[in-house]
């Protein structure tokens, strides 16, 4: 036996449609004469929430080097696998030089990004990093993988507490000297 649902008749209101009708007037109305809340992007361009995970770059450190040392663990948490490194090794005698590794080339395909963050916890350097950019355009899938070179002029140089690699340089050549 099926179970009837048994429904109210409508009203006589209901059934003319007429007070929905003004129901709906009297929003669009409201809407009318609310103040305009459009942008005129890009001139004016939302204020960006604490916390906002956008576009990740490469950052080097105070002294003008990469802090990345290609260790490749961004590569390797990376869910949609956007991040591709070619690590290269670094001469001891270049100015650079402060680790034994650096990438040789170092590639982010932003459209496979999904602005996860993952990369950015686990770099054990604090090489890149999220920044609050949020536009990133293109007219082919190639101006949309970001290399190195690209990372870095977009992450530029991030301001470093504890200049770890400095003190281990120091360390280094303390020790050497006895």
């Amino acid at each position: 036996m099926p179970y009837v649902v048994e429904r109210k008749p409508l009203t006589l209101s209901e059934r003319l449609y007429f007070p929905q009708i003004l129901a709906g007037m009297r929003v669009t109305l409201k809407h009318l004469i609310a103040p305009n809340v459009t942008m005129e992007y890009p001139e004016q361009r939302p204020a960006i929430p604490p916390g906002y995970r956008g576009v990740p770059t490469l950052v080097m450190d105070p002294n003008g080097r990469e802090k990345c040392v290609s260790c490749q663990l961004c590569e390797f948490v990376c869910p949609p696998k956007a991040i591709r490194i070619t690590p290269g090794e670094i001469p001891h005698n270049a100015p650079t030089a402060h680790v034994e590794k650096a990438p040789q080339a170092f590639d982010i395909d932003m459209l496979r990004c999904i602005y996860c963050g993952l990369c950015q916890e686990v770099c054990p350097e604090e090489a890149i990093f999220l920044q609050n950019q949020y536009s990133m355009t293109g007219y082919t899938r190639e101006e949309m993988v970001n290399n190195k070179a690209r990372l870095y002029e977009l992450g530029g140089t991030l301001p470093d507490s504890h200049h770890k690699w400095d003190k281990k340089k120091a360390a280094e050549a303390h020790g050497n000297a006895h």
